[in-house]
């Protein structure tokens, strides 16, 4: 039975709860296609097959921050079944919400660590108001209420009594910058733009903020901005764009520290003094600097490098020039913060067996603990696959890279269908995160290779920008090879291929499908791209300040001619292949039509397609519910898919 008929009989079902939550089917014609709440079955702990709920219950920290004085732990945690503020002494201890409403998005300790900063979107639009919160969570108010300006929070004035932040509110598309005073909510423009200029970090005792200008996706340039009298004055500005990111100023201003790749593949730390007008390259191995943080004395440094996917933690004390050895620590992929008056980093740990530990480390005394454990929801690790890591050929000679997890041997012999997951971005990278989609369909016996196609982070600058403007198609191309270099493991079958993605491998999956038909047997694509000239058109002020250089820009004609010929829409009808499509009706990002295209288009032509078209959701899926139901939709739609033929007989497993 074709999938959208199945779901027409739910519309009137659907009619009636949309009433009650809020939404309405009435600017969508298949009422059916709206998603219905369903109660969570998670099964019996240790029962097999398990049930997605159970990964998804799977939950940790996702972010965190120590306070000023290093004596509680910030976080973001979704246990509540959306993401909310939560607070833990950091040697340990039991946690406290502070929030309680809905589209928490961030936070910021005030540097005197008596508030904290909160911002709130409206079901997923990620147009943000901000909120003053005390730390013990009794009193609470507004500070910038939500409007329809895009938002993007920079950073408390030293003293507390101010924020800067960039926003749109002047003219719908460019990010001007504000001054905002905390306690009276007052705001004057102190910088105005044009496409993208945001705040970085504010010169302590001084004048001066790092400001920076969008170059691109994986590039911007850095000015000077002097709050006093306006004045902006250009600092990076290369002639081959690079990154700036993570300043970290000395504690009289003379100076930062900060990341950056200017003139070289891979992002080093690197000094800056502002008296010598002049920068240090300090660390320049061959692979990535991410995240350095100094404490605000000056005294400790801590960065991260990216091996192989793989976060590395150092430090250093500045005062001896000693190393300091981390404490051991789970692997995966990290993020760190400094209190700010005391030797205290937060380590929160995105790992293939943790989704959100957070350790605290002072770097002074050596203590450690753990103030916040993830909670595993009876799931049995030692069952997890850990990835391996492959490095292959495209046709052309360029070198891709992916993670294969591979279902056990023993529970599941023979060859294994296989699902080729894209990463969204581009500019962003498969790395070995808690994957709980993965991990379940690989439960499920279904081989999963996470891809990371030329345009991914990771691997230099220059790989990463070998997908922009008309090389747009070659990184399609790259999904091909992957399969014909997979077929080569004599465990997968990839005549039982599947190919999936969010936002940028959205748009990879509806790409793929419809310029090489007959490498996949079926798609999943959620807020994907299908018509670049009029996604780039109304995609939000924040994106499109950086897709001049990554896409072109689209006001030019040369670019709309190109995207209108190499649009996924426009090769829509090659798609014969059944195809579960997803959107949040909110997406300021990409916008919900174009999914709807895709999904009127392909259905024109007889094809099977499921489409869950979230009325309260945006680029993501943020509620408990809503995660289920796609998730368990997605599980369902591809074990059918790709399973084996019936007279198929399962080969005994040589792995």
């Amino acid at each position: 039975m074709n999938m959208r008929h199945r779901n027409a009989q739910n519309a009137l079902m659907v009619l009636i709860v949309s009433v009650v939550i809020g939404a309405s089917a009435s600017d969508w014609e298949e009422p059916g296609d709206i998603p219905l709440p369903a109660p969570l079955n998670v099964g019996l702990a240790g029962a097999e097959p398990t049930d997605i709920t159970r990964f998804l219950l799977a939950q940790g920290a996702i972010s965190a921050a120590p306070s000023p004085d290093g004596k509680q732990l910030a976080f973001r945690w979704s246990v509540t079944g959306e993401p909310q503020l939560w607070v833990t002494p950091t040697e340990g201890g039991w946690p406290r919400q502070l929030t309680f409403g809905s589209g928490m998005t961030f936070f910021e300790w005030s540097p005197m660590g008596e508030h904290l900063l909160v911002g709130r979107d409206t079901e997923g639009d990620e147009r943000e108001g901000y909120y003053l919160l005390s730390d013990d969570g009794r009193t609470e108010r507004e500070v910038l209420p939500p409007s329809d300006a895009f938002r993007q929070f920079g950073m408390f004035s030293p003293d507390g009594q101010r924020i800067l932040y960039s926003s749109t509110e002047r003219n719908g598309r460019d990010f001007d910058i504000y001054l905002a005073d905390v306690t009276s909510g007052e705001t004057r423009m102190v910088f105005r733009g044009e496409f993208g200029f945001f705040p970085l970090a504010w010169q302590p005792g001084g004048s001066l903020v790092l400001v920076s200008e969008t170059r691109g996706e994986d590039a911007n340039d850095v000015h000077l901005l002097d709050l006093e009298d306006g004045r902006i004055t250009p600092l990076f500005q290369p002639e081959v764009s690079a990154a700036f990111t993570d300043f970290q100023w000395l504690p009289d201003g003379s100076g930062f520290y900060y990341a950056t790749n200017i003139d070289r593949e891979f992002m080093a730390l690197a000094y800056y003094s502002l008296a010598e007008r002049a920068f240090t390259l300090l660390e320049t191995p061959e692979y990535d600097i991410e995240r350095p943080r100094l404490t605000r004395d000056g005294r400790f440094l801590s960065w991260l490098t990216n091996e192989n996917g793989y976060s590395r933690l150092h430090a250093t004390d500045l005062a001896s020039g000693k190393q300091l050895a981390p404490p051991t620590l789970p692997a995966g992929v990290y993020d760190i913060a400094f209190a700010t008056h005391a030797p205290v980093l937060s380590i929160l740990i995105d790992g293939v067996t943790t989704p959100g530990d957070v350790y605290a480390w002072n770097l002074a005394s050596g203590a450690t603990s753990q103030p916040v454990h993830a909670n595993l929801a009876g799931l049995d690790t030692q069952q997890f696959s850990t990835p391996r890591p492959l490095t292959y050929h495209a046709r052309d000679g360029v070198t891709l890279h992916g993670l294969l997890y591979q279902p056990d041997p023993a529970k599941h012999p023979g060859k294994r269908p296989l699902v080729v997951q894209v990463h969204g971005g581009p500019t962003s990278q498969s790395r070995p995160r808690f994957r709980r989609a993965e991990q379940h369909l690989v439960s499920q016996g279904i081989a999963v290779f996470s891809v990371n196609v030329r345009g991914s982070t990771g691997y230099g600058k220059t790989y990463a920008r070998l997908d922009n403007q008309e090389k747009r198609l070659d990184s399609v191309r790259d999904l091909v090879d992957t399969v014909g270099f997979l077929s080569g493991e004599w465990l997968i079958d990839t005549q039982r291929a599947a190919v999936m993605g969010a936002s940028y491998g959205g748009y990879m999956v509806n790409a793929v499908l419809g310029a090489y038909p007959g490498v996949f047997k079926a798609g999943v694509s959620a807020v994907g791209v299908s018509d670049w000239v009029r996604a780039l058109q109304e995609a939000s002020p924040a994106l499109q300040a950086s897709d001049r250089i990554e896409y072109g820009d689209i006001r030019e004609e040369r670019w709309q001619a190109f995207y209108a010929e190499n649009s996924p829409i426009h090769q829509a009808k090659n798609i014969d292949v059944p195809m579960l499509f997803s959107h949040g009706a909110n997406d300021p990002r990409d916008p919900v039509t174009e999914s709807d295209r895709m999904v009127r288009e392909v259905r024109s032509h007889g094809v099977e397609v499921r489409y869950l078209r979230f009325p309260d959701e945006g680029h993501q899926i943020r509620k408990l519910e809503n995660r289920v139901a796609y998730h368990s939709a997605v599980a369902e739609f591809l074990t059918q898919n790709l399973a084996a033929p019936a007279n198929a007989s399962p080969k005994p497993s040589q792995e």
